[in-house]
């Protein structure tokens, strides 16, 4: 947890787990993150047992910096699939379903984007 701090949004719940980030970064945004047991006052962090997952994203352009890290799509589709997991089961839905559908909607914005890149030349770059 050196150098990392907790991350804020109005809509993160930390009732089970608390998200991290980096407190320093290049390339405009944090790609670290590590999600973490949420502990009580008087417990000790234990890195083998309440580190839950570290994530790297991509840092830097891929073509100056070869691939090095997951994309934000990559993660929006691990969400997607757990989502449609439970639409396939007991726990099926309105919410699942919207959320699944919201998600999606991301993945074309963040596809547009990328399209939009490559037919100006510069995907995969640190070009505007």
């Amino acid at each position: 947890m050196k150098n990392m701090i907790y991350t804020e949004h109005d809509l993160l719940t930390t009732k089970y787990t608390k998200v991290l980030e980096e407190k320093e970064y290049s390339y405009n945004a944090p790609h670290t993150f590590e999600v973490v047991r949420k502990l009580d006052e008087n417990s000790e962090f234990n890195p083998k047992t309440d580190l839950l997952a570290k994530i790297h994203f991509q840092e830097g352009p891929i073509k100056e910096c070869g691939v090095n890290g997951v994309c934000n799509e990559d993660l929006l589709v691990m969400v997607i699939r757990r989502l449609q997991g439970f639409q396939e089961s007991e726990f099926k839905c309105r919410e699942n379903a919207m959320a699944i559908t919201k998600i999606e909607e991301a993945l074309l914005w963040l596809r547009k984007r990328t399209m939009g890149r490559e037919a100006r030349g510069v995907e995969g770059t640190h070009t505007v």
